[in-house]
Formats: structure tokens, C-alpha cells, sequence
């Protein structure tokens, strides 16, 4: 599980601290504070999943090129790829891909429980974990 990587450190103007997971910093509307309304654990609300691929030989060869040009290229390979097992495995309109994680080769999306079930079904996923927030 993702709770255990999640950690606050130092970003930008001294004595703030902003969540970061696996070193990335979230953006703001992700990690924003919910309102009391907001919170229904019934699990057919969207909430933020980590979706991480199994192995996959083109990722670790464009990750292999250290040039600007190949990382531009790894950028829009991830992105497409991410966006179609998206695309092949749920409705369209029912899910918000939030960002695609280089280092690792997965991504960060806004799906219901059910929806994530389906994607841990799909075959080219590895994994998929809820955001696990820290109090």
C-alpha cells in the first residue's frame, strides 16, 4: 500500500511543507482539504487511484535514453499508453486522468471502487491502490 511512501517536506519558501508521494509533489486540487458534504465512503464516488503497468520492454527502452529529445519521447509514450488502457477498460467521461508517473511506469487517475476493480482485472495493469491520505 501507498500510505507508507506519503511524507511532507520542504518546498520552496522555508518552514512550508507540501504532501509528496513516491517524490512527487501532488498538485493543489488534488490535495486540497474536502468538505464535509464531499466525504460518502460508498465507493461510487470518484476518488484518486495509483495505477501502476506491468512490465513493458518499449518503456524501459525509451527510459534508457537520457536525452532531452527521449525524454520528451518516454512523456508522450506513457501519456498515450495510460490514456488508452484508460480508454480500453472504462467509459469515457467516467474517469479523470490526473497525471502520468515517469519514474515509475504508472499514473495517477479519479475513479469509482468498481472502476478500479475493472482496471485490476485488465492485463496490462500491475496494480492499483487508493490514495491513502495522511492526518
Amino acid at each position: 500500500m501507498l500510505a507508507g511512501v506519503a511524507s511532507s517536506i520542504p518546498h520552496r519558501a522555508a518552514n512550508t511543507f507540501e504532501p509528496v508521494l513516491l517524490g512527487f509533489q501532488l498538485p493543489k486540487y488534488i490535495r486540497g482539504k474536502k468538505k464535509k458534504e464531499e466525504i460518502v465512503m460508498d465507493g461510487t464516488r470518484p476518488e484518486l487511484h495509483f495505477v501502476f503497468m506491468n512490465y513493458d520492454p518499449e518503456y524501459e527502452r525509451l527510459r534508457s535514453n537520457k536525452t532531452k529529445r527521449g525524454a520528451h519521447e518516454l512523456d508522450l509514450y506513457l501519456s498515450r499508453k495510460h490514456e488508452e488502457v484508460l480508454a480500453k477498460n472504462l467509459q469515457a467521461g467516467t474517469y479523470r486522468k490526473t497525471l502520468s508517473l515517469v519514474i515509475v511506469d504508472g499514473f495517477a487517475v479519479e475513479i469509482t471502487d468498481d472502476q478500479a476493480n475493472v482496471l485490476r482485472s485488465a492485463e496490462e495493469v500491475r496494480i492499483v491502490e487508493k490514495n491513502q491520505e495522511l492526518a
